[in-house]
């Protein structure tokens, strides 16, 4: 007879080996290695938060230095490869298959790999495909998020960058997954929860807050005068003539400098 309770009682194993470590849910920064091995099978497929902006970063050096014994041969679900450690686990043999959608920063290091035969990949996919096979056949069994607080339950507050959290978090929960986060900083109440803690098993204290790097908004003196020139060619051989009210005009340097240049250089000709 088919045992219906398979993942449930995975899952159960799973958190009990790790709740030898944790206080609660709480696991102190010390031990998040030993966590990882606790909870991480080899062949698990995992999922590490690895966004657009932020990073799980506390818990990638962790699971980053496991025992190879004991954890290995991993399948990295990540929408993301953005600090080097992500493709650090692949070099030591932590990592051997990879579905994900972006890797601007590592997108060198990344084909190098690729082509050494490091990396055995699964696809590249678009965001959309990416999160939505999350709940069909790329299903986490672990769960690597990063969030600004939780509070002594488990609950956690995203802040300002929630990015992918909630439908990482959801497709793991939801499918007997174990999620772990780390946070910035334990508090007696979130400010808000935006994932509740009935969905997440262990938090780890991060000694520093997680790495970000905001995608969208741009420090003004870091703008070349190259960019500059490239945003007054653009306003004035596109927007002017062509009168352009409104329009998606993407991220990065080149745009900061146009909306830099608007209310000055784009109202002499006639912008506002």
């Amino acid at each position: 007879m088919k045992n219906w309770q398979q993942g449930r009682q995975a899952r159960d194993a799973r958190i009990e080996a790790g709740a030898k470590l944790a206080k609660g849910k709480i696991v102190a920064a010390s031990d998040a290695t030993r966590l990882m091995e606790a909870v991480i099978r080899p062949c698990d497929r995992v999922c590490l938060e690895g966004d657009n902006q932020k990073q799980a970063d506390l818990l990638c050096r962790a699971l980053l230095a496991v025992d190879l014994a004991k954890v290995n041969g991993l399948h990295m679900v990540q929408s993301g490869i953005v600090l080097p450690e992500h493709l650090d686990l692949f070099d030591r043999g932590v990592a051997k298959r990879l579905d994900y959608a972006y890797s601007g920063p590592q997108a060198a290091r990344i084909a190098r790999m690729l082509f050494g035969g490091k990396i055995e990949l699964g696809a590249v996919h678009t965001y959309l495909e990416l999160f939505a096979r999350y709940f069909i056949d790329l299903t986490p069994q672990v769960a690597l998020i990063a969030a600004v607080s939780a509070d002594h339950d488990g609950n956690l507050y995203t802040g300002p960058n929630t990015e992918d959290t909630p439908t990482v978090v959801e497709a793991t929960a939801f499918k007997n997954g174990v999620v772990i986060a780390q946070v910035n900083e334990i508090v007696d109440k979130v400010p808000r929860v935006d994932i509740p803690a009935d969905r997440v098993q262990f938090v780890v204290e991060a000694d520093k807050p997680f790495f970000v790097e905001p995608l969208f908004t741009r420090d003004p003196g870091a703008i070349t005068e190259g960019q500059i020139l490239t945003a007054m060619l653009a306003i004035k051989a596109i927007y002017a003539p062509y009168g352009v009210r409104r329009l998606n005009h993407g991220i990065g340097f080149s745009t900061a400098a146009i909306e830099l240049l608007l209310p000055t250089y784009g109202e002499r000709l006639g912008l506002k």
